[in-house]
Order: structure tokens, then sequence, then C-alpha cells
């Protein structure tokens, strides 16, 4: 099955692209190519730069707060373990405090690092980390890999807060939704969604076989979605057929 997410607003978006880069990030880190290396680092700079908005760490502190007092909310109930209730507890307390401590924006503490600012001053360039721009770095990446490596989780580990609180609520977001089997007629879709409750993330689920990509647009009170299929001019074209699918609304 192919999953897509579609964030329904801006803050839940942040965190989906923060997710997708530290992905990426640990992908990169751990092959050994300066090549692999050099991306891994270029990546590293846009969390800087998607974590530059001055509203984020707020934004992480205050839901890593609603969610404690959530769980704080399920004590004594028979349904719920103590012991499974302690351990998400214990994660949501962790991150929150280790957030906290962080001081200044995601990455605070590289741009004190002149020399990893002179590279990420010239990534943008087109070709702008040539050897005779930056000649510095080129040694850095003949480098055994080994030794680029620990650099790199040296200063990634600067962003650790950021990556294990998006991590943690992200995962918690999505335990919130059920998927549901539905059928998209004629390959389109539409569901007024419930007054009264707020939904955060939509999750779309389906077989890869069926050749389909999903459009999807929605706001707080309706979802629509629209099945496209690329076709030999290379262009997305609406399906006439029926289509099935899985769906999840998280709040």
């Amino acid at each position: 099955m192919i999953l897509y997410e579609y964030p329904f607003n801006e803050r839940i978006r942040t965190y989906l692209r923060i997710e997708h880069l530290f992905r990426r990030l640990t992908e990169l880190v751990s092959r050994d190519h300066p090549l692999d290396h050099h991306y891994a680092l270029s990546t590293i700079f846009e969390v800087m730069d998607v974590g530059a908005r001055a509203d984020l760490k707020s934004d992480l502190l205050k839901d890593l707060e609603k969610q404690r007092q959530t769980l704080a909310s399920y004590r004594g109930n028979p349904a719920i373990s103590e012991r499974a209730l302690d351990a998400v507890m214990g994660q949501v307390d962790h991150c929150y405090t280790d957030l906290g401590n962080v001081h200044g924006k995601a990455g605070h503490a590289l741009t004190e690092n002149d020399w990893l600012m002179s590279i990420r001053s010239r990534v943008g360039i087109p070709g702008g980390t040539c050897e005779f721009d930056l000649p510095a770095y080129y040694a850095w990446q003949q480098q055994p890999g080994d030794t680029r490596r620990a650099d790199l989780h040296r200063w990634a580990n600067t962003l650790a807060p950021l990556a294990e609180s998006v991590t943690l609520l992200l995962k918690m977001l999505r335990e919130s939704g059920s998927a549901q089997k539905v059928m998209a007629t004629a390959g389109q879709f539409q569901q007024n969604l419930p007054q009264g409750k707020t939904f955060q993330l939509l999750r779309l689920s389906l077989d890869p076989a069926l050749g389909v990509i999903p459009e999807i647009s929605g706001n707080r009170l309706m979802v629509s979605i629209r099945f496209m299929r690329q076709e030999a001019d290379n262009r997305l074209h609406a399906i006439s057929e029926d289509c099935a699918f899985e769906l999840s609304l998280c709040s």
C-alpha cells in the first residue's frame, strides 16, 4: 500500500516537513560516499531553515503539554494500562524537558561554526561548493567515511530535541485515527467532517497496482479527493472508474 498524508493546518505541515528531512538525514548519514554526506549536511541546513520559524518551539511545547494533560486524564481508567501510560508520559516529559533546554532556534549552536556557515552560504548556489570555492570543505570530503559520519552525528545531535519532539507528536497524532475502507465513485470522493471536532491530519492508503494518484484538498468542514492517472502524454488525467482506498482522519 502507498500511504499519502495531508495536513489540515500549517503547524502539522511544518512537522511533516521536519520529519521528512530527518528521515532523509538518517538515510544519508548511514552511507559512506562523500556525495551522500554532502547532501546530509545540506539536509541539516534545510532543517535549520524550516526550524527558523519563531513560533515553532513554542508550538511544539504547547502540543507536548496538551498531550501531557490528555494522558494525565486517563489516570485511574481501568481500560488503560498504568504501565503503558507511565511509559508514554515519560517520553512526553523527556521531549518537553530537552526541547525546553534548547536555546534559540533549531541549530542555533551550529551558527557559531564559521566553517559550517561558509558552506551553508554557498550550498544554494549551483556548483557553489566546488573544491576551488571551498578547499577546506573539499578536504573534509576526502576524509574516511567514519570520520565524516562522526562529524555529521555531532552536528545533527544539536537538532535531536527537535527531531524527537516532532517524531513523538506525529506518532501520537497518527495513532488517534482509525482506517476505514471507502470508495471513490467515478474517481471522486467527498466527505463532510463532523462538527465540534478538529482534525489535523488525513491519511490515505491505496493499492499501487491501481496506478492512481490522489489530489487531496480539505479544510475544517470538508475533505475532497480526486484520483488521477499519469497517461502517455506525461500529464495527469482524472479517472472515471471507481477506486477503493483506506481513509483515516486524525485529531
